[in-house]
C-alpha cells in the first residue's frame, strides 16, 4: 500500500517511525513484517511508498535562525523526518539530532539542521538538499516539504487581534479564531498531489493543531485534492491540549476546525487513545493547563466519521522506565493505522464492515 502522512513536529516523526518498519519499496516479502490483528488468512501490510509531507512554517530555535540568516525552509522537522525514517537510528542519525551545547554562533544549533542548510547552499536547491540528505541516512520513505515558498503563519485570535509567527501564535494564551498562510496562494510540490493520488492511506497528525497540521492543508489545492481521494483519510488526534492553541478543545473540537478552515469534510476516520493517563502526568501537565484530549464520540459521529478506539500512549505507571512525557507510542500507532487501512480496503473489496468501530 502507499501511505501519505502530513504533519509536522515531533508527532509526525512518532508516526514514522513505526511505519517505517512496514515498508519494502519493491514490495518484496525479505525481513520480519511486525504481526497485526487482521482478519485470519489476510496478508500483513506492506508498504511499499511512504511519503511524509512536512509543514515548514516554523520560525523558531535553530530552525528559525537558519531560516533568517540563510534564507533556507527551516530544517527542523524536516530533520526529523529523516531521522525517524533512517535505515539505521545508531551513529548517523544521533549525528543528526546533536545538539552543540555552545561556541559562538553554533549554540543551540543541530548538526542536522546544520547539513541541511550547508547542502542547500552547495546544490542552490533546499529539496535536492533533501534528498541528498536521504540517501545519506538511507531512509525507508520520501519527505516532501509542503510548500516551497517562504511561508509564515498568521493568526486571528478570539479578541481580534492579529498575530504573525509560528512561535509568537504558539506562546499567545488568547484563543486562535482563524489561521492563515502568507503568501495565501502558495503552491504545493507536484510530487505531493501526485502522493496523495496515489495513496491507499492519508493520514494527518498527530501534531500541533494550528501550528503544524491545518498549514499543511491551506497550501493551495491540497485539501480539495484530499477530499477527492478514495484513500483512507484518518484523522489521529491529539493526546493533550495544549495551552492557548487548543485550550479545553475535544477531539470533535479538532477535527471541526480542520473543516472549517479547509471548507470541506476531509475524514474518514478519528483515531483516539483508549488508554488511561498516568495520574502523575495529569497532574503535571494540569499544572501546565493542559489536559487529556476528551474523547466525545457521539460529536465526532455527528461530523460522519468513525472512531477507532486504541491503545496508544507510550509507557505508563507500571513501565520500568516511567514517561516524562505523555507521547504516542510509534510501533502501536503505526499498526493502528495499518489495522484501519486493512479493514478499511477489505470493507471495500467484501462490501462489509469490520473491525472495532464506534
Amino acid at each position: 500500500m502507499r501511505i501519505v502522512a502530513m504533519g509536522g513536529g515531533t508527532g509526525l516523526s512518532t508516526l514514522l517511525k513505526g511505519l517505517k518498519k512496514y515498508v519494502r519499496p519493491d514490495g518484496s516479502s525479505d525481513g520480519p513484517v511486525p504481526s497485526l490483528e487482521t482478519s485470519p488468512g489476510a496478508e500483513e501490510p506492506r508498504i511499499i511508498e511512504l511519503s511524509a509531507i512536512v509543514t515548514v512554517s516554523d520560525d523558531g530555535g535553530s530552525s528559525g535562525r537558519l531560516r533568517r540568516e540563510f534564507q533556507v525552509l527551516p530544517p527542523g522537522d524536516i530533520r526529523n523526518c529523516l531521522v525517524a525514517l533512517s535505515e539505521d537510528e545508531a551513529l548517523l542519525s544521533r549525528l543528526f539530532q546533536f545538539r552543540f551545547p555552545g561556541g559562538r554562533g553554533l549554540k543551540g544549533h543541530s548538526f542536522g539542521n546544520l547539513f541541511l542548510t550547508a547542502l542547500t547552499g552547495v546544490t542552490g536547491d533546499f529539496q535536492e538538499a533533501v534528498k541528498v540528505s536521504s540517501e545519506v541516512l538511507v531512509i525507508r520513505g520520501r519527505i516532501i516539504p509542503s510548500t516551497m515558498a517562504d511561508v509564515q503563519l498568521e493568526a486571528v485570535l478570539g479578541n481580534g487581534r492579529i498575530v504573525q509567527g509560528e512561535t509568537r501564535i504558539s506562546r499567545s494564551s488568547t484563543p486562535i479564531a482563524r489561521i492563515r498562510l502568507v503568501p495565501a496562494n502558495c503552491r504545493p510540490l507536484p510530487q505531493t498531489l501526485d502522493a496523495i493520488a496515489q495513496a491507499d492511506v492519508i493520514t494527518v497528525g498527530p501534531g500541533s493543531l494550528f501550528t503544524s497540521l491545518i498549514p499543511n492543508l491551506l497550501v493551495r489545492g491540497v485539501a480539495r485534492r484530499i477530499a477527492q481521494s478514495t484513500a483512507a483519510k484518518i484523522y489521529i488526534c491529539n493526546l493533550m491540549t495544549q495551552p492557548g492553541e487548543t485550550t479545553g478543545f475535544s477531539a470533535s473540537d479538532h477535527v471541526r476546525a480542520i473543516y472549517e478552515h479547509c471548507g470541506t469534510a476531509l475524514f474518514d476516520y478519528v483515531l483516539l487513545n483508549s488508554a488511561p493517563i498516568a495520574p502523575r502526568l495529569e497532574r503535571k501537565y494540569r499544572v501546565q493547563q493542559s489536559q487529556s484530549v476528551k474523547n466525545d464520540l457521539e460529536e465526532l459521529k455527528k461530523l460522519g466519521v468513525r472512531v477507532v478506539l486504541a491503545d496508544l500512549v507510550s509507557g505508563g505507571e507500571g513501565a520500568h522506565s516511567a514517561p516524562k512525557k505523555v507521547r504516542h507510542d510509534s510501533d502501536w500507532l503505526a499498526r493502528a493505522v495499518l489495522e484501519i487501512a486493512a479493514k478499511h480496503h477489505g470493507s471495500d473489496r467484501q462490501k462489509s464492515k469490520t473491525g472495532k468501530l464506534h
